[in-house]
């Protein structure tokens, strides 16, 4: 008895017969299943050319920047100013978690590289020290909404609430929180999973609820207090040209504040924020979360320039600006203990 053979084209597979004498058949094999809530890396598109060399300039040209600005303004900060202010030490944090944060970025970008199965010492440490001082940042931001609005708003109790040793503790209990979650994480990403970005495939919900906390809350924050002294700050029909002059500055360094922590820090939560609302994890996710996080890196520079050398205190201890008019300087030296 003849038994016929069947050639299967690509993408099919042969069959045994089902009765005797019958022809082998083929059927289609099916793809393997891939959708956007169990994409991995491997099936995203490759690294386009020269995305590698913009990315290198982009953080190289973040580095010297922020390395520069940062270290020039923690050292007036410390050795130039005549005495502390509550925004003084604020500022000098600030300064101290931005140049950490700029040290372990090239070691942070490495581990990100490395695809391994285990979270390695390297990336737990690099991405440890990055995520401590990218949220503390933010947190130290938050601060100092909260004590521009104390004195500007409650000025009768802001002589009790605010000090410079008040101003230290405050400090010391948010680098206490911001750790102390940090490790929280660390433990409950280890139980279920994985610590390390590079690891997103089984990235921890909880890594990524205390992302979104240690933003969402801050910000509520800063926009609350940021618009309340900015209302605080309207010019008076009385006013002099000297006071004036001193609200319209402050007021624009309140508004430049607010600008730079959305424009960094925005998009990447709104996009985390959706990718934790619909389970997805396309490439086209992967691909904004990328490009969102790393327009994050831009705040280390623009803290210094917004929180630093636009301060009247911080410009005369440095030798950036002239000396104001006396009239000027008396309206100006009004806002400086709050504005710095």
């Amino acid at each position: 008895m003849w038994v016929g053979r069947t050639s299967c084209i690509p993408g099919q597979r042969r069959v045994g017969p089902g009765r005797p004498g019958s022809p082998r058949c083929c059927r289609l094999t099916p793809a393997p299943s891939c959708s956007p809530r169990t994409m991995n890396n491997s099936t995203c598109g490759q690294e386009k050319p020269g995305s590698a060399q913009v990315l290198y300039t982009y953080t190289g040209a973040l580095l010297v920047l922020g390395l520069l600005l940062n270290i020039w303004a923690l050292w007036v900060l410390c050795h130039r100013l005549q005495r502390w202010t509550e925004t003084r030490v604020y500022m000098a944090n600030l300064a101290v978690a931005d140049l950490c944060l700029l040290c372990a970025l090239p070691f942070f970008l490495h581990s990100l590289k490395r695809k391994s199965p285990t979270d390695t010492l390297l990336c737990q440490l690099s991405q440890g020290v990055y995520l401590v001082n990218r949220y503390m940042s933010i947190s130290l931001v938050m601060a100092i909404a909260l004590d521009r609005y104390v004195a500007v708003r409650h000025p009768l109790r802001a002589r009790a609430l605010r000090s410079p040793r008040r101003a230290v503790a405050v400090c010391a209990a948010l680098w206490a929180l911001v750790v102390g979650s940090l490790v929280l994480r660390w433990f409950l990403g280890r139980q279920e999973g994985g610590f390390c970005f590079s690891n997103s495939s089984r990235q921890s919900s909880y890594t990524t609820v205390f992302s979104l906390l240690g933003f969402y809350l801050p910000l509520a924050v800063l926009v609350f207090c940021s618009l309340q002294v900015v209302a605080a700050l309207a010019p008076k029909p009385a006013a002099d040209t000297g006071q004036v002059e001193s609200t319209q500055k402050a007021t624009r360094m309140v508004w430049a504040n607010l600008v730079v922590f959305v424009v960094c820090f925005l998009p990447f939560h709104v996009v985390l924020t959706v990718q934790v609302a619909t389970g997805l994890h396309s490439c086209a996710l992967r691909l904004a979360l990328d490009v969102t996080s790393k327009l994050s890196y831009a705040n280390c520079c623009l803290d210094a320039v917004c929180y630093y050398y636009m301060a009247k205190e911080f410009q005369e201890a440095s030798a950036l600006a002239t000396p104001p008019s006396a009239k000027a300087r008396k309206s100006q030296e009004s806002l400086c203990v709050t504005l710095a």
